[in-house]
């Protein structure tokens, strides 16, 4: 008799755990219906700014209607953010295209639904440390977001064009892996001779540690037609809402739209967006110059990620640079535009 109650019991608990399960719907990709919810990433960086405009203009709102609740979460990078994507806790957002074709060779599980910057990235140097060209980089450590980095491939890019490789493959320019916002501080402490970054820390660089560009945002690996930030999406998310995906890409398309016709009034969003969550007041004067380096688009060159794809295989950081089926432009087309 204890036995069968003891095995009464832990039915009973497992009928509890499933029903538990089957409560515990998730309301961001709904079968047959619309989600109520859409979680967005981003990151607190200028080459984000047309997240950031959206959000500070309240056209997701807009587009969405207020039946649908929007969160956001920021990330410090392109792998903190593909982690979260990867592990559903975030829905859609703003990224460099290098972490997300780099997670797509190991688990297809999202898309790329939209181009959102261009240009944006700089390669700086120390003014003393006798950098004059590319090639004088030989034998030199360049400081990058991240490996594996958007502009950790736009180095490898420049780095070829000359002749020469990076150090983890076996060439002779050595990368160190540093948070922009803390790059100033190896540049001073001369740990470091340049700087791979996206704006506007190219800027901060100039202004706070003496840097000098050596590659402008139109002379950086594929110039203005560099992709350095993409809209994406899960395949979780957007197969299931298919016209909450469209709505959400109409919103992208107004902020690109405003940040193109209201250059000033973008900064100041973006100005107050980040004193707001960081409590940092960044510089009008800087973020004003790192504008300028920076391309807003929603358009989207695929050749470019093709062979962002292919020098990160060679780089070993992937083992296929077959992306096929990565770039979705099907909703993007569907917006009013």
């Amino acid at each position: 008799m204890k036995r069968l109650k003891i095995s009464l019991l832990v039915l009973l608990l497992s009928i509890g755990m499933i029903l538990a399960g089957c409560g515990n719907s998730d309301d961001t990709a709904s079968e047959g219906g619309e989600a109520s919810k859409v979680r967005i990433g981003y990151f607190p960086n200028l080459t984000h700014i047309s997240t950031i405009v959206a959000l500070e203009k309240g056209y997701f709102e807009e587009e969405l209607g207020e039946e649908i609740k929007i969160e956001t979460k920021t990330f410090p990078d392109g792998s903190a953010f593909m982690e979260a994507m990867s592990t559903n806790n975030i829905d859609v957002g703003t990224v460099g295209p290098t972490p997300v074709l780099n997670n797509y060779i190991k688990n297809p599980a999202h898309q790329i639904l939209a181009g959102a910057v261009n240009a944006g990235a700089v390669l700086v140097v120390r003014e003393d440390a006798g950098i004059e060209s590319v090639e004088d980089l030989a034998g030199k450590r360049v400081a990058i977001p991240t490996i594996g980095s958007t502009q950790d491939i736009m180095l490898m890019k420049a780095l070829k064009d000359a002749g020469l490789d990076v150090k983890t493959s076996g060439g002779t320019v050595e990368t160190m892996k540093q948070a922009p916002a803390d790059t100033a501080t190896l540049f001073l402490q001369k740990d470091v001779d340049a700087a791979a970054t996206q704006e506007p820390w190219g800027v901060n660089l100039e202004t706070n540690a003496n840097a000098k560009v050596l590659l402008d945002a139109d002379e950086f690996a594929w110039g203005k037609d560099s992709t350095n930030t993409v809209f994406v999406g899960t395949n979780k998310f957007t197969k299931a809402n298919p016209e909450l995906t469209k709505k959400i890409l109409a919103a992208h398309v107004k902020a690109i739209d405003y940040i193109n016709e209201n250059k000033e009034e973008a900064i100041d969003l973006f100005i107050n967006h980040i004193k707001e969550i960081t409590g940092k007041e960044l510089s009008l004067e800087e973020v004003t110059k790192a504008m300028e380096r920076t391309i807003p688009t929603y358009a989207l060159n695929e050749d470019v990620i093709k062979e962002m794809a292919k020098i990160s295989k060679d780089a070993g950081y992937i083992t296929s640079d077959d992306i096929d089926g990565l770039v979705n432009k099907e909703y993007l087309a569907e917006v009013d535009k």
